[in-house]
């Protein structure tokens, strides 16, 4: 595919446009979640670069929601542009059809499609990891470094800590409770005890004290004794469990082949389906959108109406498009039949907009009387309201 002047002028405008919108989009939405994250900072003991490697693990999941949107905007902008200044009126005039000039926003859609696709396939589901591993080490820090000795602070829901003293690293008089479980409530009690990571997992490491166990209602209760035990903190994010990873917290290739025996995988089965073909259909969405606002705006166009309609319109075919890519993303957590209808919504709106791209000059009578009437509901409602007003 060999690109001229102009497809270069076209692939330069359109990629400016889709990263200002994509970084813009991205900061604006990381600073709002870092705000609600600097708890971490002021509450939890942490350094503020712990606070931005937090809040970083969540950019791969905003480029993959705002990527497909920055570049649909790009393209609705690169066409707006060239209407606007009369660019496209001048090459339709010269011979130059739309088909003729998809190159560069065709190139624009493979570019964003395979981000869009190693940020979901591989990125992500990394981030998710680091970020749960993370989430896991903050807890053990918090104990040992903001927990203040004499109080008995909430560590997390049904998760209750408190200490009588600090010698030196080690903390003395230990009190421990974890109810979190209705049927099983442990309470730990240790004359001292200390933090300590092994082999990469947080351990309360307790000394000389007791646990006692009390299951469900019942007033009995098991007490025993131990010289040294350790409670593995990375379990409180799976509420007392072994830790599980969730589907999005999986690599893709544990998601096509996982272990059909593995209980969590049989009890959540849809929620792994849904999770893969969900990675698989992001970047597919992308190219979508691009070819809808192509689609849309392709055509010269001499009033701004027109340009405003066309505009309106693909917006709303992208709103309703990701709607009903959502709605059966939550249908393929139920149904396997849901899958199908979830890879031909997008590959069928992909094949309408090359349909509308190829066929253009034909079609456009149709088209023309479209925009006929919506000018002419437009300019009724308007009028209509000025009355009332």
């Amino acid at each position: 595919m060999r690109f001229g002047l102009l497809d270069r002028y076209l692939f330069k405008t359109i990629t400016v446009a889709a990263l200002a919108g994509l970084i813009g989009l991205t900061c604006v939405i990381w600073i709002s979640s870092a705000l609600r994250e600097l708890s971490l900072v002021t509450g939890k003991g942490q350094t503020f670069l712990v606070f931005l490697h937090f809040t970083a693990l969540s950019l791969p999941a905003l480029v993959i929601v705002i990527a497909p949107v920055a570049v649909f905007a790009a393209t609705l902008y690169t066409l707006n542009k060239l209407n606007s200044d009369s660019e496209l009126i001048v090459m339709s005039a010269s011979g130059i059809s739309p088909r003729m000039l998809i190159k560069p926003f065709a190139l624009m859609a493979v570019i964003a499609a395979a981000l869009v696709a190693f940020m979901t396939l591989h990125v992500m589901p990394a981030s998710f990891r680091e970020l749960r591993d993370m989430i896991t080490r903050i807890r053990g820090d918090f104990i040992a470094n903001v927990v203040k000795e004499g109080q008995f602070i909430t560590l997390d829901q049904g998760i209750t800590f408190h200490y009588r003293e600090r010698s030196g690293q080690a903390l003395l008089g230990i009190f421990f409770q974890d109810s979190r479980d209705e049927a099983k409530s442990m309470v730990y009690i240790a004359e001292r005890g200390q933090t300590l990571e092994i082999e990469g997992k947080p351990f309360l490491v307790l000394e000389q004290g007791s646990i006692q166990q009390q299951s469900g209602k019942s007033q009995e209760s098991s007490i025993v004794t131990f010289e040294r035990y350790g409670v593995d903190l990375s379990s409180f994010g799976q509420d007392g469990a072994n830790v599980i990873l969730k589907p999005r917290e999986r690599t893709t290739h544990a998601l096509l082949f996982p272990d059909p025996n593995e209980p969590y995988y049989r009890q959540v089965r849809g929620r792994f389906r849904a999770e893969l073909h969900d990675r698989f259909l992001a970047p597919i969405y992308v190219v979508a959108f691009i070819l809808i606002g192509f689609a849309a705006l392709g055509e010269p166009r001499t009033t701004r109406q027109g340009r405003g309609t066309a505009m309106a319109a693909a917006g709303l075919a992208v709103i309703g498009l990701r709607i009903a890519g959502f709605a059966l993303s939550s249908m393929m957590v139920r149904s396997n039949a849901a899958v199908y209808f979830s890879y031909a919504l997008p590959l069928l709106s992909i094949a309408a907009c090359v349909l509308i791209i190829m066929a253009g000059p034909r079609l456009r009578p149709l088209f023309a009387r479209l925009a006929s009437v919506s000018d002419g509901l437009i300019a009724a409602a308007r009028l209509r309201f000025a009355r009332t007003a």
